[in-house]
Formats: C-alpha cells, structure tokens, sequence
C-alpha cells in the first residue's frame, strides 16, 4: 500500500522536519475531511461545561463534580460518533499522558490492595481525575485539525465568561458581602464571586486572563474587538485585586512577566501591547483604590509589613505534610486521603477540619510518596518543552497566541499552588486540564494511508 508525501495543514507554519514530541495519527478510512457536526457540538459542550461549573460553587459538591465527569463522558461519546460519522480516527498523542496514567495506576494500586488512609476519598480522587484526562484528551482531539474560526470562537467564548464573571463576583461583593449569590451564606469571610474561597476565586481568573490578552494580541491593531478585549482584561483584574487574594496577585504579576518577556524577546511585532498592558493595569489599580472599602487593602498591607500573620497556619501545615510525606515514601497515604491522614500530624491548633494542605505540591507528595517526587517534575517539565518550543513561530497564527495564552494561564496557576488548593476544586481543575491540552498541542498535519 503506497503511502503519499504528507501534506502541510493550513495552520501549520513549520516544516515537516521539524516535528514536535507529541504525535498526530491520522487513520482516515475514505476521503471525506469534512469536519463533522458532531465535532462542533462537542465543542459547543466542551465549553457548556468549563463555563458552567465555577457558577456551582467550583462544582465542589458531589452532584455537581458528577455532573461534570458525566458531561466529560458524554464528550467523549459525541467525539467517537464524530469519527464514525467521518469515516476517521483521529489520535492526538502527548507524552503529558505518561505522567497522567502513572497517577491513575498509583491511585488504582492504593485503592485495590488496601494501601489508602481512605478509600472512599482515592475513589472519588480517581473518578475527578478521569473526568480530567477526558476533557485533556477531548479537548486535543478535538482542536487537533479544527478551523481557525474554530480557534476565534473559542477565545471569544473564555473572554465573553471571563468579563460576565467579573462583573458578576464585583456587584455581588458590593451587593451582598459574605452571601452567595445574595442569599448562600459563606462558610467564611473570603467568599467571592461563586466561590467561598477568594483563592479559588483569583485561580480562575489568572487562567482566563492570559486568554483575553493573547487574543487581543492576535488581532490586527485596528481591530473593532481590540478595546473590548482590554476593557475585559481591566474587568478581570479589578476583580481579581477586590477579591484580596495575595497569591493571586503574585500569579498574575508571573503571568505579566511571562508575556512581557515574550513580546520583548520573541520577535513579535506587539510592543504596542506592552504599553496598552501597562496602562489597563494601572487604571485597574486606580479604580480598585477608589472601589475598595479598606479592608482588601489591608490584607495586602498585612502581606507586606506582617508576612508572618499573612502566612497564618498554612507554615505549620506544610511542615506537618513534609512529615507524612516522609513517613509514607514508600506509596503515600493515598490518593485524596490527606484529610483522614494528617489528623496524627496535626500541629495547628483549632476547631476547624484541615482537609487540604494549602500548597497542592506538598499535599501531592504526601499522598503519592515517592512516585509523586518523580512524575510531578516529569508533568511539569513535560508542560514546559511542549508550551513553549517553537513559539516565535507559532506566534504569527491566532491559534498560537491562544495556546500561548493557555500556557502562561496554567504557569499562573502552578504559581498560586504553592500556597493554595486550586487543583482541588473541581471548576478549576477542568479549566486547568484545558488550558494544559491546548497549550501542549502539536502542530497538526494530515495523511492518507
């Protein structure tokens, strides 16, 4: 059987010698490349489901982190019927899986022989994390060889929940402090926006906020969408600043640096960005300092003068999971087990339940022991080679600059995991696991066997 040259897809911008780690297998059984509709409906899901989860509060309780793993099944069934609609299998392979599967079979070993702290909670641990490699597979193989309107629709969609978000977190902190959505109360002071912790608030927003930058970078300067896109952006980041979380404020000043190194640096011809970046940042702190009723500016007054008290317990309870972590080398303590686990480790003094360990690497490493210290900096490293190879190419495509965007939205929120429990929350672990296959995906070609 005779196999042709393989041609150059429309939005690849490299040679065919220059092939990245990840593999694009293109099986087709007839002629017919036509997208299927089935493709674009699961696309139209795919989104459906990001967008929908952080308004349940994270998806955070039972039925709704459900509801999202069952919504990320049913993805993975309209893509197959696409394939088969199509006369084509299309598999985008990453080596991103290698780390991912090693987690799941370490999880499956903890649950069957017995070597969790909590089977129930590596169970549920293990049904969250399939939920997230369908949406990271889903999502590759469904914007593998879609259309660059595809690709503007997409952004449009993330900056369209961004800006409604935004809006939305802002007048309910003016309208009904403490409450969700006006009458939920919270069960603390940090609620904001649909989510009961500030933290976990500003961890979607960093992840969104590279994607609204990126695409306004993507379009011509005189583009009509261009203003809106910064007034989204300033949005965002007036509440991200209300919300008072200092981790977030940190990610975001990376993601800043990110993107100003690479505008600088990359050959890019958007240094006028850079300017507009600047001033959308500043006119968003000016505008915070005259919304801001006192107390957001003390907490990062606190983080300044008093990084002791803004700190709080969160020091203790990363020396007490330094402990497990050493005590359970051999496998961890089990997946999703950390809250039954610590109990013993325990050197915080309070009436308070402590189920995460506030910095999502330590919790990792206490739960996985030391396969977790080998796959973690092989996911990450993994992450980094792929995001951001090539990327001076990559940037003279739309495309480019929303898998850009997605990358530096995921390096914000391994920032803000140093000192919270974002990867916890189901909302934005999904956002993550999207972010992660966007911006690792290959430059796609196409073949006929």
């Amino acid at each position: 059987m005779e196999i042709p040259a393989i041609n150059e897809h429309r939005h690849d911008v490299t040679s065919t010698t220059d092939r990245p780690q990840s593999r694009v297998l293109v099986l087709p059984r007839g002629a017919d490349e036509a997208q299927s509709g089935l493709w674009d409906v699961s696309r139209v899901l795919l989104l459906s489901l990001l967008i929908a989860a952080p308004f349940f509060f994270g998806a955070v309780e039972p039925w709704a982190w459900g509801a999202l793993v069952i919504g990320a099944a049913l993805l993975l069934l309209l893509w197959a019927l696409g394939c088969l609609r199509t006369g084509n299998v299309r598999l985008t392979l990453s080596p991103l899986y290698i780390p991912l599967l090693g987690v799941l079979l370490l999880a499956g070993i903890q649950f069957w022989f017995g070597l969790s702290m909590d089977r129930i909670g590596t169970r549920e641990a293990m049904i969250k994390l399939i939920g997230y490699a369908i949406i990271f597979f889903a999502t590759q193989q469904l914007y593998a060889s879609t259309t660059a309107r595809a690709w503007q629709l997409t952004g449009a969609a993330v900056a369209i929940f961004m800006f409604l978000m935004a809006v939305f977190a802002i007048v309910q902190f003016f309208a009904s402090p403490g409450l969700l959505y006006g009458v939920i109360p919270g069960d603390s002071a940090s609620t904001f926006g649909p989510y009961v912790n500030r933290g976990n608030y500003a961890g979607l927003m960093e992840m969104l906020i590279p994607i609204g930058v990126a695409f306004a970078c993507s379009l011509r300067w005189k583009h009509p969408a261009k203003l809106f896109l910064f007034f989204v952006v300033f949005t965002a980041l007036v509440s991200v600043f209300l919300s008072g979380s200092r981790a977030g404020l940190i990610s975001l000043a990376v993601e800043f640096a990110i993107i100003g190194l690479v505008i600088l640096f990359a050959g890019t011809e958007h240094k006028h960005i850079l300017v507009a970046g600047i001033l959308v940042t500043a006119l968003a702190v000016g505008f915070f300092y005259w919304l801001d009723p006192g107390d957001v500016w003390g907490r990062w007054k606190q983080m300044a003068t008093k990084p002791e008290l803004a700190l709080g317990d969160r020091q203790k309870i990363a020396e007490d999971s330094l402990r497990m972590s050493r005590d359970h080398l051999r496998h961890g303590v089990g997946l999703g087990a950390f809250e039954v686990a610590y109990t013993p480790y325990q050197s915080v003094v309070t009436d308070l339940t402590i189920d995460y360990a506030h910095n999502d690497y330590l919790q990792f490493l206490a739960e996985t022991g030391v396969w977790g210290w080998l796959l973690a900096p092989l996911a990450i490293a993994i992450f980094f080679v792929l995001s951001f190879r090539h990327l001076r190419t990559r940037l003279h495509h739309q495309s480019g600059w929303l898998q850009f965007g997605a990358a530096v939205g995921v390096c914000g929120l391994l920032v803000h995991s140093m000192s919270e429990f974002n990867l916890h929350i189901p909302a934005n672990a999904a956002w993550l696991s999207f972010l992660a296959a966007l911006a690792t995906l290959p430059r796609t070609r196409s073949g006929r066997v």
